[in-house]
């Protein structure tokens, strides 16, 4: 294993294998559904703060929206002058274009490392050799959880519930954003609608049943943590009419 590796391994896969059997040690009936969903909350509770920061992110750049359409068009045959104008409104706003980056950046190595957890964890591999010192270990994991949903072989069930919510929450994201007077970012919009759905089905698919479990509830988190700080912005700005000042 090279170095990138050992440091994937000890700074997630461990931590989140180990967090895994520690919960399955000590809910009732040691179901690893129920295991897995606690373990997603304690993951978002983790992540919270990053998270709504990035929703934050999304909160302003929808209330700047009318001023970014004005300095487009204002600039529309100058793209380094709009570039510029840009950069200043977002220096303004205290905004930073990466962070809307940033769920993306930190969910992707969670979910690489969750696959391979449970592919140890529900795999009926040596986990003995993957504990810490003083961690029970329960020998094997039951992988079944409801509607009898083996949570080590890949679920279609579990995989189209997870698309549905992802397509929800990235409805419900660019409802409160206003559309943009530039056709590229609006036409990038329509393809992730529907691309971020299509690929969380086509992933899960191939995958352990308990990730796509992961990404339902992780799902559900973010709907809510959306709803949140997104929920004064008004749904349509289209009307605004926002001067910008040379």
């Amino acid at each position: 294993m090279n170095a990138i590796g050992q440091f994937f391994d000890i700074a997630l896969i461990r931590p989140l294998l180990n967090l895994m059997v520690v919960c399955y040690n000590y809910v009732p009936g040691h179901n690893i559904g129920l295991v897995i969903i606690l373990v997603t909350v304690i993951v978002r509770l983790v992540l919270s703060p990053s998270m709504h920061k990035a929703l934050k992110g999304q909160r302003s750049i929808s209330a700047m929206q009318p001023k970014m359409n004005a300095i487009r068009e204002k600039h529309k045959d100058d793209r380094v002058a709009q570039s510029k104008a840009l950069m200043e409104l977002y220096k303004e706003h205290n905004y930073n274009p990466m962070s809307s980056c940033l769920p993306t950046l930190i969910q992707l190595p969670i979910l690489l490392a969750l696959y391979r957890v449970f592919t140890i964890g529900l795999g009926n591999s040596d986990l003995g050799q993957y504990l810490y010192h003083g961690v029970h270990n329960p020998g094997i994991i039951n992988p079944m959880f409801i509607w009898g949903i083996n949570l080590a072989h890949t679920s279609w069930i579990l995989g189209i519930i997870a698309g549905l919510l992802q397509f929800w929450q990235t409805k419900m994201m660019f409802s409160k954003m206003q559309k943009s007077n530039d056709p590229t970012q609006n036409a990038m919009q329509t393809q992730t609608l529907y691309i971020l759905p299509a690929l969380t089905v086509i992933i899960s698919f191939r995958v352990p049943g308990g990730l796509p479990l992961y990404w339902i509830v992780t799902t559900l988190f973010a709907i809510v943590q959306q709803w949140i700080i997104m929920r004064d912005l008004p749904t349509d700005h289209m009307n605004d009419k926002v001067q910008v000042v040379s």
